[in-house]
């Protein structure tokens, strides 16, 4: 009788063991990725920015707009979370890793443009408070035992509520307007980050390492990982920044 309850203990354990290994294991992986892909982004937005003929092919020829090439890159990133989204299940691990590097790339060519706008010293400052701000969350997210369910999806009705302020601003074009969404922003984008770290976490617990399956979803983690930091990064450098 007491040899089954020392097999069931040690089955219950072997169990928790097994999910942490699998959660560990999987968060390790999506946090590798994202932060490939944010290396490739600071690289591509440092050499656009630094070299006038790479950042010439963005802006029109007259200097004060872009060029065709500068809205598709400027909207194509949009377009490849859409499509990793859309085509999961069908495509390969392969192909979304590819779509990922590609995205990251074209993250990079985009943001060139805040070089020409703020300071090199403000946005190096507003990038380390950024990662700051993402690491402390990430890791409140891993670690806590409270479900964060209800209170990820008050962050993505925020989230909701900025793009359409954000969309009804750019016909008012009001300065205060502006910067209630920046501050709304940074809350919202500080919020999701422990949310979707809880989130991926539950998912790596019930992720069979090597699986194709699996493979993806840690791209895609990475994927809604990156786009938390960038999009903290964005909302704090328009308090921190400092414009040319």
């Amino acid at each position: 009788m007491f040899n089954q309850e020392e097999n069931k203990f040690n089955t219950i354990n072997s169990n928790i063991d097994g999910s942490i290994s699998s959660a560990t294991t999987f968060i390790t992986g999506v946090f590798t990725w994202m932060f490939l892909a944010l290396t490739v982004t600071a690289i591509t937005a440092y050499l656009f920015s630094s070299n006038p003929e790479l950042i010439g092919l963005l802006i029109s020829e007259t200097g004060k707009g872009m060029s065709t090439l500068g809205y598709i890159v400027t909207f194509a990133p949009l377009g490849f979370v859409l499509l990793m989204g859309v085509g999961f299940a069908r495509f390969s691990s392969a192909l979304i890793t590819l779509l990922f590097a590609v995205f990251a790339v074209l993250m990079g060519m985009s943001l060139s443009f805040i070089f020409l706008i703020y300071t090199s010293g403000s946005i190096f400052i507003t990038f380390a408070v950024a990662a700051g701000m993402f690491g402390i969350m990430a890791v409140t997210g891993y670690t806590t035992k409270t479900d964060l369910t209800k209170f990820g999806s008050l962050m993505l009705m925020g989230l909701i509520g900025i793009i359409i302020a954000s969309i009804v601003n750019m016909f008012m074009r009001s300065s205060m307007m502006d910067y209630i969404i920046s501050f709304i922003g940074v809350l919202v984008f500080t919020g999701l980050t422990a949310y979707d770290v809880q989130k991926l976490k539950r998912i790596g617990e019930g992720a069979v390492y090597g699986a194709e399956s699996t493979k993806k979803l840690m791209i895609m983690g990475a994927l809604t990982l990156y786009l938390d930091f960038i999009n903290l990064f964005l909302f704090l450098l328009r308090f921190m920044g400092n414009k040319k």
